[in-house]
């Protein structure tokens, strides 16, 4: 097995940075998982490691070896697509077999090569089919098939199942992350889906504008995001966020936003901090609809207005009005009646609030962090 590793990536396209100091190192046999909104650097960065695309300034290696230089057949890559590429008037067989025969390699070789994938990935029965008898999850076989039986260094993989259905979606995430941690091939993949990624990855790197903001577990950059960019992307629904101004007193601190006050008490707050103006965060599964006599409760206290209701399948989403602010609920008690324009208290956990420093969106540390 074989590392990854990319040192200040920059790519300009004109006056603009598709790649801007990129840096990201992919363990031997870890499944890394880009993860960004559209247009974002992504498939620069991945078509850059691949030998597509020439990168204005930085380094690719791969293993030990620098690989700027070299040419794509000779970087041991094999690059999985969104849309699949598969050579339509080949079938199955001749699709996996491709990249063995432009190697040269010995027929009776490639036969059990091809023979040994197709049996891996559950596709013996299509060998002898053409692409347009193949539904999008067969299709998408065939092409981790035909990457898989050359054997690469390493596995770039490029939104390979944007194209499918959700069921069929999900399915396929769960056999991709089998499947690699079967052979144990080093794996960027790509995807602008943050359920994608949360699910999959050993690691995920999250990027904005051609820059990484974030890299770490599913469990680190959903529990403690780095940033407000990287809270609102990854979750559903997205982080609720109200920009509020401090006010430290003796017996405690007062966060003021948009006429509403919210009290915490001195031994409460932990929070490091350089500004009077910061952001509280708060996941819509960590909001808690009250009663408005629940005196048990630790934490923040709300009155508000039910704007919205929204049926989640086995969860409820609820838009409360606070003030010009709207926060969104999802963990609500099945007797609890959603109607619209009701009035409501909500409750925010004190250990689940998240705070940001507004003007540049960074976290901020708790002292005990």
């Amino acid at each position: 097995m074989t590392s990854l590793r990319i040192e200040g990536l920059t790519k300009r396209y004109g006056n603009t940075n598709a790649l801007d100091e990129f840096s990201l190192k992919v363990d031997s046999g870890q499944f890394m998982v880009l993860l960004g909104p559209s247009g974002c650097g992504k498939t620069t960065a991945v078509r850059c490691i691949a030998g597509l695309v020439n990168p204005t300034s930085g380094q690719i290696y791969i293993g030990d070896q620098l690989v700027n230089n070299l040419p794509p057949k000779d970087r041991d890559v094999a690059m999985v697509f969104q849309n699949y590429a598969l050579y339509p008037h080949m079938v199955v067989y001749n699709n996996i077999a491709f990249p063995l025969k432009m190697r040269k390699v010995p027929k009776e070789k490639i036969d059990d090569k091809v023979r040994n994938v197709a049996n891996l990935l559950d596709i013996e029965s299509l060998l002898d089919r053409k692409p347009k008898e193949l539904s999008g999850g067969q299709m998408q076989r065939v092409a981790l098939g035909r990457a898989l039986v050359r054997e690469p260094k390493i596995f770039l993989m490029d939104e390979p199942l944007s194209n499918l259905d959700a069921k069929l979606r999900t399915y396929m995430r769960a056999e991709i992350k089998k499947l690699q941690k079967k052979v144990g091939i080093t794996t960027l993949y790509i995807t602008h889906d943050q359920i994608e990624a949360m699910s999959m990855a050993d690691q995920v790197a999250i990027m904005k504008s051609g820059l990484i903001q974030q890299i770490g577990t599913p469990g680190e950059v959903y529990q403690k995001p780095a940033n407000t960019f990287v809270a609102d992307f990854v979750g559903s629904p997205s982080m609720n966020f109200i920009k509020c101004k401090i006010t430290e007193e003796n017996s405690g601190i007062t966060l003021e936003s948009n006429n509403i006050i919210l009290k915490i008490p001195q031994s409460n707050w932990d929070i490091e901090h350089s500004s009077e103006n910061v952001t509280l965060g708060i996941r819509p599964r960590d909001v808690i609809l009250l009663e408005s006599d629940d005196n048990d409760f630790i934490g923040i206290k709300i009155k508000g207005k039910i704007l919205f209701t929204e049926l989640l399948g086995d969860d409820s989403l609820v838009e409360v009005n606070i003030g010009t602010d709207t926060i969104r609920v999802t963990n609500i008690d099945s007797n609890f009646d959603p109607n619209i324009g009701k009035e409501v208290v909500i409750g925010l956990p004190y250990p689940r609030i998240h705070f940001f420093a507004t003007e540049t969106g960074n976290r901020l540390l708790r002292k005990k962090d």
